[in-house]
């Protein structure tokens, strides 16, 4: 892959890590106020989703360091242990990420009518593509650790 390329996609990773953070520090807060002002028998859980939402970030920063140094690893040589658990740790970063959105759905129908069908579908949504995420990385890791094993063995032949 060209150094271009990469470059790009580092800058990707970091835009989107900058563009979470934005919305995370800036919008969110306004977000919850607003709807805890225009529903105030729903106002005690604000701080709560907030909470979870500030949570979920914690496990995805941490998969976006890890595809980050994915990166890194590309133009040396891509096929290493290294590559396979920075894997690994994106589909395990995925699959919590999944599993706290639809604790907090659950949750959320647990309130009393405080799961409206769009929130629903928003967090069902979010999980969804982490559960996907978590399998492409699953796969890939597949696929690196197999090409390890191919390599190890050309390494013996030659």
């Amino acid at each position: 892959m060209k150094k271009g390329r990469i470059l790009f996609l580092k800058s990707v990773v970091v835009g989107i890590g900058l563009i979470i953070l934005a919305l995370c520090v800036f919008v969110l807060p306004r977000v919850a106020n607003y709807f805890a002002e225009i529903g105030p028998e729903f106002a005690y859980l604000k701080y709560p989703v907030l909470f979870g939402i500030y949570v979920t970030t914690i496990p995805f920063y941490f998969a976006l360091g890890q595809a980050f140094e994915l990166l890194n690893l590309i133009p040396e040589n891509p096929f290493t242990d290294a590559s396979t658990i920075a894997l690994d740790r994106i589909k395990i970063s995925a699959i919590i990420i999944g599993a706290l959105y639809i604790f907090g759905v659950l949750f959320l129908n647990t309130q009393g009518g405080a799961l409206t069908p769009g929130v629903g579908l928003l967090g069902i949504l979010i999980a969804a593509a982490s559960f996907v995420i978590a399998v492409f990385a699953s796969v890939s890791q597949e696929l690196v650790g197999r090409m390890i094993e191919i390599k190890a063995e050309n390494d013996l032949v030659i």
